[in-house]
């Protein structure tokens, strides 16, 4: 049965690349089991070569030694269902194949074979939780990241205080087991069901990284299959050039298989806070107060609040407990459109007495200048603290409202500490006043903290603030109403180019090597050279609209 699967794919696979059969035959042969792993990607790389009237290429040739068994292979309707759609539901583009890989070394063999097409792109996808199709390959490969076994280990070293962990495992999954020893990483992003390749190949964000910087600034070592197709471990003092290169480069020079990722010991329990703002200067000056302090809180984050009883983004959002209220009565008579909170947390451990706990709380707040009356705080289990976002998709996805799996146009950047309070006036307060139907993050970030030599690009100030506006859709939105959030993303960040803003996008989308050239400004020609050392073909990330296949650069 597994012979007649693998002649009948081939046969509609070569045949779709002539005018015999149409696409839509090979849309709905959309299955080849493990057994013909092999085969089939024979087939779609031939296929592919006809189609750009290129000589027909043997098995003994292009197609020599690609051994992948124990892998399988979804394409047609079954790939472009799977790997078509990202998080951000915005983009839909189809691939070629959907590939499930047993092993690490098959990438290898898949990005060689891709570098014998003239077109064939490769893209890793995650878990899917890109924003603009950052992770889609239209017509090419695209790997599942999460799917594969050797590449998702998680090897805690507790004597030398890392872990080994595959490029496709969720940071979920890694908090879990590291906290079985006691230990965690030290820095992480606010949603964890995101795969550790994923968020190195960004940068990886939340409110420990004003103290150990991001998630690129705790690796230790990678395993990285480049463009070239070569496997390499690199550090920084082995293959160093290659380590920054792959950190923050937006999956453009390397996918990661494995990363050793720094530790230290987990705290038991957190003390988890939020004050509330009526002014911006107030917000900004105490935040920056505790990311330079020497005795601060081990998360600072922050966010704006609509002021209205929205239940979304208004006074309800900020309570933590369900036994807490927002009484709006506090606020100062001249209170704007928008309000301001600080979203701050301790780690103690559950030996410590409360009373010391209390004390640190209190000494640290005494220096801060929130509304004395709108103090929230709750004690939470250092594992509930950190899955905080997980628990939220949780219930999103059991109220049955579909609101998780909508469309979601998120808008992440970079803003210099000298343009935040006018960011503020033209952004907070007047065209988002009304909210965005989604969380408002800001909050500062020290950029001594970030590895200069990675690939992210960063304002030029030494303070700057991550700002996210984190849009959700109702369910069955109309395509006017994601339009129009689209619009007013477009519109933002025009109007920090008109006011000459220092800013930069985080998760960064463009379409035109101009707008790249101007996002890198006096990195690119360090970027480029990157590329070409590491990518030259630009086989990697196509998603992500940088270079095109074969780019020359």
């Amino acid at each position: 049965m597994g012979l007649q699967i693998f002649l009948f794919a081939c046969t509609i696979a070569l045949l779709a690349s002539s005018s015999l059969v149409s696409a839509e035959v090979v849309k709905h042969s959309s299955h080849i089991p493990n057994i013909s792993a092999r085969k089939t990607l024979a087939c779609l790389v031939e296929r592919l070569v006809a189609e750009n009237d290129t000589d027909s290429i043997s098995e003994d040739g292009i197609l020599k030694d690609l051994d992948i068994e124990g892998s399988n292979i979804d394409y047609g309707l079954t790939a472009t269902s799977i790997a078509s759609k990202d998080f951000g539901g915005i983009y839909a583009v189809k691939p070629l194949a959907f590939i499930r890989l047993a092993r690490a070394d098959d990438i290898v063999r898949v990005i060689r074979r891709a570098l014998q097409s003239p077109t064939l792109t490769v893209a890793a996808r995650g878990n899917g939780h890109s924003i603009n199709g950052q992770a889609m390959a239209d017509h090419g490969l695209v790997i599942d990241m999460k799917s594969m076994g050797d590449n998702n280990i998680i090897d805690v070293n507790v004597a030398s205080m890392y872990v080994d962990v595959g490029g496709g495992v969720l940071w979920t999954d890694v908090l879990k087991r590291c906290l079985g020893y006691g230990l965690a990483p030290k820095s992480w992003t606010d949603y964890l069901d995101l795969t550790v390749g994923g968020t190195l190949s960004n940068a990886g964000v939340s409110g420990q990284a004003f103290r150990f910087g991001p998630q690129t600034s705790t690796v230790m070592e990678l395993e990285v299959v480049t463009g070239n197709g070569v496997k390499t471990v690199c550090s920084n003092s082995q293959n160093s050039e290659l380590f920054f290169s792959v950190l923050g480069g937006l999956g453009q020079f390397g996918i990661i298989t494995r990363a050793r990722i720094m530790l230290q010991h987990a705290p038991d329990m957190v003390r988890w806070i939020r004050v509330v703002y009526s002014e911006f200067d107030e917000f900004t000056r105490d935040a920056e107060l505790l990311i330079m302090s020497e005795e601060s809180f081990n998360y600072v984050e922050g966010f704006v609040v609509v002021n209205s009883d929205d239940p979304v983004t208004g006074w309800p959002s900020v309570p933590l407990a369900s036994n807490q209220s927002f009484d709006p009565t506090h606020l100062p008579k001249k209170t704007g459109p928008v309000l301001y909170s600080l979203e701050l947390a301790l780690h103690y451990s559950k030996h410590d007495d409360s009373s010391t706990v209390n004390m640190l709380v209190e000494k640290l707040l005494r220096q801060l200048t929130f509304v004395e009356q709108l103090r929230f705080e709750i004690d939470s289990t250092y594992m509930d603290f950190l899955l905080r976002v997980n628990h939220a998709e949780q219930v999103a996805r059991g109220s049955g409202s579909g609101i998780w799996d909508t469309p979601h146009p998120w808008l992440n950047m970079f803003v210099s500490k000298r343009d935040i309070a006018a960011f503020n006036r033209v952004v907070f307060q007047n065209i988002t006043k009304g909210g965005v139907n989604g969380p408002m993050l800001t909050y500062p970030l020290l950029r001594s903290k970030w590895d200069s030599r990675s690939s992210v690009v960063l304002p030029q100030s030494d303070i700057f603030y991550s700002v996210s506006l984190l849009r959700f859709t109702h369910a069955h939105p109309k395509e006017s109403e994601i339009k129009q959030m689209v619009a007013q993303n477009n519109e933002i960040v025009q109007t920090c180019i008109k006011n000459g803003f220092d800013f930069k996008l985080y998760l960064p989308h463009y379409e035109s090597t101009a707008e790249w050239k101007k996002h890198f400004g006096d990195q690119w020609k360090r970027f480029v050279e990157r590329k070409s050392q590491f990518d030259p073909k630009a086989v990697l990330a196509p998603g992500q609209k940088i270079f095109t296949r074969n780019h020359q650069l």
